[in-house]
């Protein structure tokens, strides 16, 4: 079982910005993505479809361990 760490920005920024988002979830996002991908800064980006938002996709991005969680959002124009 991969050991998951967050970012002080996402526990502090992130978790108090979007308070609806559960580390669980951006959990699922990294183990069952549909899409990752490398960006800027040797981070990923990860997207899943979450059930408890309606099926939207949430972005997940990491550091480049790919197991520091740094950001999260719902992401309304990704298209799988």
């Amino acid at each position: 079982m991969t050991d998951y760490k967050y970012t002080e920005y996402f526990e502090k920024e992130v978790l108090r910005k979007r308070s609806y988002i559960r580390k669980e979830w951006c959990i699922r996002v990294l183990e069952n993505p549909v899409k990752f991908e490398r960006q800027e800064h040797n981070r990923y980006r990860f997207w899943a479809s979450i059930e408890e938002l309606d099926g939207r996709f949430l972005r997940v991005v990491t550091l480049e361990d790919k197991t520091t969680i740094h950001n999260a959002f719902p992401d309304r124009g990704f298209k799988p």
